[in-house]
């Protein structure tokens, strides 16, 4: 696979030879550009077409959760990956809604951004796992108080898969801390997603959003 084109976007250099000085040492990831403003990123995804923006959220001019919904608007096949110390629900729901793939705060150790980042560029989702129970519970209890457009009620397993598969655990991993079978979970993913009518976890985020079963900024 080819290096994965790699924009950092944050208004304190400091934090960018930081992030340089990590990645430097990450074969598979090329950082192609830099910049220091919401609207110096927009321009440099328009010139540069990196795979993944690496965003902080508060910057200085019009900040990092409008900056990644011009990108998405733009260049939708971009992934947007939030880096910041803002670890408040009303960022966290603004991002998503702006169109950014994941969230991950600065104090994430290195091994958890390489993830976030390789998995964002696959087309899915990362969810930092503390915001995403906050993401998953909220999601049920909006469907268990009869929220718009409510699916099939999910049993408890379901919502035990629902909740691994949204902090980003594999099929196997998954199976391993539920002790059952990887077909078993297979099963339980099948069934929720059906019941949800959705096909994946960037889907669980759109759907949670989209439909008022979360509020942006997290009421």
């Amino acid at each position: 696979m080819s290096k994965i084109r790699l924009l950092l976007v944050d208004d304190h250099e400091i934090v960018r030879a930081g992030l340089r000085m990590l990645f430097s040492a990450e074969p598979e990831v090329e950082i192609i550009g830099e910049a220091g403003s919401g609207e110096a990123a927009v321009a440099a995804v328009q010139d540069l077409e990196p795979d993944v923006v690496l965003m902080d959220v508060a910057m200085p001019g019009i900040g990092g959760v409008e900056a990644t919904r011009r990108i998405k608007v733009s260049h939708p096949q971009v992934a947007v990956l939030a880096l910041t110390m803002h670890e408040d629900e009303e960022y966290f729901f603004e991002m998503l809604a702006a169109g950014a793939s994941g969230y991950v705060p600065k104090r994430a150790a290195p091994d958890d951004l390489m993830s976030a980042i390789n998995i964002v560029r696959q087309g899915d989702v990362y969810i930092y796992p503390s915001l995403a129970r906050l993401l998953v519970k909220d999601f049920l209890h909006r469907s268990e108080a009869g929220a718009p457009e409510t699916r099939e009620e999910l049993t408890p397993r379901e919502q035990e898969v629902l909740t691994f598969i949204a902090e980003g655990y594999s099929n196997r991993e998954i199976a391993e801390a539920l002790v059952i079978s990887v077909k078993t979970v297979d099963r339980h993913r099948e069934n929720l997603m059906r019941k949800l009518q959705l096909h994946n976890r960037v889907e669980l985020v759109k759907y949670a959003i989209e439909k008022g079963l979360i509020t942006v900024g997290g009421s």
